[in-house]
């Protein structure tokens, strides 16, 4: 039976707890050759990657994090799906390696035991033994094994530790049959089998545990127990938690300065290059204007994408974000959130989308619908470009108490406007339609560790990835319709002429005429038809063409501006840069289309507005209906305009203007 197995692609599933060292392991085994999807006809992420099994190729696959196997959630129900084999494209597992945190034994085991039953073989991955050991502890594998009637093998992702025996038992469980021990005892003729399995699974964990594992207790206090008492204090930790925040943004913009001058330069070369090798016309405009402009204008940002995603990766990977959510549960009740909804709710300042999927482990649909109604508002990596921008443009070189940097300082204000009106509308949702009672929330706390550089650096690579590519996709495409909108249609006073002529033509004149194109092109028509619905928020027709080509992808604004204020511009200019094009803007009656209040009016709109199609159409899948789409659009959209409206004629009442 074993040998007809290995013949056929071998399956293997990777399942355990959160915080279990699952992921870090996954990444060990397969190393950088991963492939991310999601599974047919849901937006749950499923992650598999090609493993060696003593000179056998086999495909792993990432089940998401389980407490348990009761199909009370989207992910458990798609773990138990694959696990039987019932998930379409997915064949049923040979071997399932469950990881489990030495740390954390006793809870852990009881996924172990649920897994047993589905009567494929096992095989127990002992991660955090590293720490284990070091806190005294001391644990007889041979023994555990004995007791779980399957093996377990100790394992150290950073250090290669049991790689190669985990490979070794895995291979030889193929084509076996499992045993369950703690059934074999119960009863045939039990009232009410349920309950009755349930306690067998406990006892047996307790038992096991007992006959297995010896605990170093001299040490009451140990030093984690110590630092938790500082980092989550109510005071304190609140304290701590927004002074690490601005440490980010701080850092962020420190460290990203000089790679994106250099990215700004590149680009700008680049563009200059193009213009200077081929005959002047519509090719070359589309090229250097449109879309070297464009998508130069959305990647010049990847330092700052880069930087984001490293300390996002280094405060999950260090056990920090699980103590940030403990202190943020309190706050979260009040307004009737679901604890769990932390988590998605942090994911969203990465990206919305992948937030938003992570509220399929919230049992609760109206506590689900809840938080993804209100995921938007954390201010993603793509907001990131927007609020660079305009600091740079118009903070730049400031500094608040003489130290702190005033771009860092607005970074982490939009940051917290976002999370306060997040809570606000979710109190507002949960006593009107979505009126619900959240359940308890239960959370581990893993222990401190150090972050697994590979981990970290994966994470880095694969955001970076998916942000070029976007930039490469989706950017460019806008990128040449914006610029199409705004070359057509072709006045008079665009027809070619001689290099003669060129020559001896103003640069004022050249100016002129492309500020006429633009006013008179589709993309105009388009700002001028919206103009008077966002002037009072100090917006123009030009900052209205940004807007609405925004929608498709926030970012896309940089780029509108980029090719929009590129537009004309005269190639021998001192002022090359996106900021200082925006700085000079000009309205059509000759005033200032920039000022500082005007930035922070469009940093507003953009922290509470709805701009990304993408999210849009996530959230009509996890919600199965246009209606909460449509509803998170309408209400988004409003409260953005009210906010900025605030913002601009509030700031020009107290002479701001």
């Amino acid at each position: 039976m074993a040998s007809s197995a290995r013949k056929k692609q071998i399956t293997i599933a990777l399942a355990g707890n959160p915080n279990a060292g699952k992921t870090t392991l996954f990444n060990s085994l397969t190393g950088l050759r991963q492939k991310v999807a999601n599974y047919p006809g849901v937006t749950v992420e499923r992650k598999e990657g090609p493993w060696q099994l003593n000179g056998s190729s086999a495909d792993l696959i990432d089940l998401p994090g389980l407490y348990s196997l009761e199909a009370t959630s989207l992910d458990e129900q798609i773990a138990s799906q694959v696990i039987t084999g019932e998930q379409a494209g997915i064949p049923k597992p040979d071997v399932v390696v469950a990881v489990v945190d030495a740390t954390n034994l006793e809870r852990n085991l009881y996924l172990v035991t649920q897994l047993f039953e589905f009567g494929i073989p096992v095989v127990v991955a002992l991660t955090m033994i590293n720490i284990f050991e070091k806190q005294g502890h001391t644990i007889d594998v041979e023994m555990l094994s004995a007791m779980l009637k399957t093996p377990v093998v100790r394992v150290n992702a950073r250090s290669g530790r049991g790689r190669k025996e985990l490979a070794e038992k895995v291979h030889d469980l193929i084509g076996t049959t499992p045993e369950t021990p703690y059934l074999e005892e119960l009863p045939a003729d039990v009232e009410d089998p349920r309950h009755a399995k349930i306690f067998a699974r406990y006892q047996f964990i307790s038992n096991a545990v007992q006959e297995s594992v010896w605990h170093n207790d001299a040490k009451s206090h140990r030093l984690s127990d110590k630092i938790d008492k500082v980092l989550t204090h109510k005071v304190f930790g609140l304290a701590i938690l927004v002074l690490i925040l601005l440490l980010v943004f701080q850092t962020i913009f420190s460290w990203a300065s000089l790679p994106m001058d250099l990215l700004e330069k590149g680009f700008g070369a680049i563009g200059d290059a193009v213009k200077a090798s081929m005959p002047p016309g519509i090719l070359a405009d589309l090229l250097s204007d449109g879309i070297i402009a464009g998508v130069g204008g959305v990647v010049v940002f990847l330092p700052q994408i880069l930087l984001l995603f490293l300390f996002i990766s280094l405060l999950e990977d260090s056990g920090y974000m699980a103590r940030a959510a403990f202190l943020m549960d309190k706050l979260m009740s009040r307004v009737g959130l679901h604890g769990k909804a932390f988590l998605p709710l942090i994911s969203s300042f990465a990206c919305a989308i992948p937030g938003i999927m992570a509220t399929r482990t919230i049992e609760s649909r109206r506590d689900r619908f809840a938080t993804i109604l209100i995921a938007p508002f954390m201010s993603c990596s793509a907001r990131l470009p927007v609020y660079t921008l305009m600091i740079a443009t118009f903070f730049a070189g400031r500094t608040v108490f003489g130290f702190l940097s005033m771009g860092a300082v607005l970074m982490l204000a939009m940051y917290a406007l976002g999370i306060l009106v997040a809570v606000a509308v979710a109190a507002i949702l949960k006593r009107t339609l979505l009126k619900a009672p959240p359940p308890p929330f239960l959370m581990e706390l893993p222990p401190y560790r150090l972050p697994n550089l590979r981990t970290v650096l994966q994470n880095m690579l694969t955001r970076a990835w998916l942000f070029l590519k976007r930039a490469g996709t989706v950017i460019l495409a806008i990128s040449i319709i914006l610029w199409a909108l705004m070359y057509f249609p072709r006045g008079s006073q665009q027809t070619a002429v001689s290099d003669q002529q060129a020559a001896a033509e103003q640069p004022t004149n050249d100016n002129q005429a492309a500020s006429e194109q633009l006013k008179n092109s589709f993309a105009g028509k388009l700002g001028h038809l919206i103009e008077p619905a966002i002037r009072p928020l100090g917006f123009d027709w030009k900052i209205g063409i940004a807007l609405i080509s925004s929608f498709a992808a926030r970012e896309v604004l940089v780029s509108t501006l980029s090719i929009i204020y590129n537009v004309g511009k005269d190639e021998d200019a001192q002022s090359q840069t996106l900021v200082q094009a925006v700085k000079d803007a000009k309205t059509d009656d000759g005033r200032p289309a920039w000022t500082p209040l005007t930035a922070l009016t469009l940093m507003v709109f953009f922290v509470l507005a709805m701009q990304c199609m993408s999210t849009i159409a996530v959230v009509r899948r996890e919600t199965n209906s246009w209606r909460w789409p449509i509803f998170m659009l309408s209400y988004m959209t409003a409260i953005a305009y009210i906010g900025a409206f605030i913002t601009y004629q509030g700031g020009k009442a107290l002479g701001f203007g």
